[in-house]
């Protein structure tokens, strides 16, 4: 079987809380874990998009509606859509890995730097369709 999901690989949640969420792959285990038998990914998501920004807004308005929620998850990959898109990840590789999960400052504090690298990316104005929500 090929493999789909590999780091950098955008794809949509289908189940759960996140569901219909976009989400970038971080690190993927086809063959699963002793805790988690299945084949499953490391995911890195958008869970409060950024709002619209027109050219009458001042700066402090458009700082404010440009922020982004995070969240990080380990996703089934029955449960996710892979799409056409990748995004590049340099920063995001190193920050989730399988023990973020175990401790709940560990996880606040890869959510911190995810959020920051996510903002960057849209700041930049790369990737606009990653920074949209599926449906309005």
């Amino acid at each position: 079987m090929p493999r789909i999901y590999k780091p950098g690989k955008v794809a949509i949640v289908l189940q759960g809380r996140q569901a219909g969420k976009k989400v970038v792959v971080i690190k993927q285990l086809d063959e699963g874990t002793k805790e988690r038998p299945y084949p499953h990914a490391i995911v890195a998501g958008i869970e409060r998009y950024p709002l619209k920004v027109t050219k009458r807004m001042g700066a402090k308005k458009v700082a404010k509606r440009s922020k982004i929620k995070p969240f990080i998850k380990v996703v089934n990959y029955s449960h996710l859509f892979p799409t056409r898109y990748a995004i590049e990840l340099e920063g995001l590789k190193g920050v989730v890995s399988q023990e973020t999960f175990k401790e709940v400052s560990q996880r606040e504090d890869s959510k911190k730097q995810i959020k920051k690298l996510l903002e960057d990316k849209y700041q930049g104005g790369k990737n606009k369709w990653f920074f949209q929500p599926l449906r309005f």
